[in-house]
């Protein structure tokens, strides 16, 4: 298949302080939050990449991104490519989505090190139909895992993509395979909150009355898509160092 024109993609060659914006259907602004958030000559999808200190985080507010409130059975993919830097404790990551675990508004969102099922240090597509945490447990347990870790200080590929029934997990442009997890069988759709839902957030998602769950390290590409990707797809962007 041909890869088809993102929702949105970043390439975070924006300087320092200023809104990253996006290409593709929609063009929207990324804000900082605890900015400014430092532009650095590392790039993997251009020149620079953005590099997220502990505690920071760009928002996108609910009402002005209207293209991204991906819900019911809509397939879509996530894709970023990271270098993850040592965190200060250990807490699971968000990379982006619409995810507000306060509000009991999740819908969907890519993580890394999500601390359920044994996902140390692996790629995760999280999943939610009600928003709400999975019943008898404390938090929503729905996601696909993948079985490799993401190495610390080095260029990766992560992605996730739902089609409707199967949540699936890449790495570095391959399935991240792991039995009942990547594929996972998830045959519903996705939390339909309406206006009073999550805004799209990169690199952390609101907990606890706070935000938290900090991604720290470097972002160099972030895109969403409406559609489910397939392997060939997700090899083609990594051997072009896209997204």
């Amino acid at each position: 298949m041909n890869t088809t024109e993102p929702l949105c993609r970043w390439h975070f060659q924006e300087p320092t302080g200023t809104p990253r914006v996006s290409e593709g259907w929609h063009r929207y602004e990324l804000v900082e939050r605890e900015g400014p958030i430092t532009r650095v000559e590392d790039g993997i999808c251009g020149r620079f990449s953005m590099e997220l200190r502990e505690g920071q985080w760009l928002n996108l507010p609910r009402a002005g991104c209207a293209g991204l409130n991906l819900h019911g059975p809509q397939p879509f993919s996530v894709v970023a490519w990271v270098k993850r830097a040592p965190k200060s404790f250990k807490q699971c990551q968000a990379v982006a989505g619409m995810w507000n675990e306060t509000g009991e508004t999740r819908q969907y969102c890519l993580f890394l090190d999500l601390t359920i099922w044994d996902s140390a240090d692996s790629v995760c597509g999280h999943v939610s139909a009600t928003g709400k945490p999975s019943p008898g447990y404390e938090y929503c347990m729905e996601a696909g895992i993948g079985a490799k870790p993401v190495a610390l200080g080095e260029w990766h590929q992560v992605a996730f993509t739902f089609d409707g029934n199967w949540v699936r997990v890449y790495l570095d442009g391959r399935l991240d395979y792991r039995p009942g997890l990547s594929p996972y069988f998830w045959p519903r759709t996705i939390n339909e909150v309406g206006e009073r839902g999550s805004d799209f957030t990169v690199g952390a998602v609101y907990r606890w009355g706070e935000m938290g769950n900090f991604f720290v390290g470097r972002l160099g590409g972030l895109a969403v898509y409406d559609t489910a990707l397939d392997e060939e797809a997700m090899r083609r962007l990594h051997a072009s160092r896209s997204c």
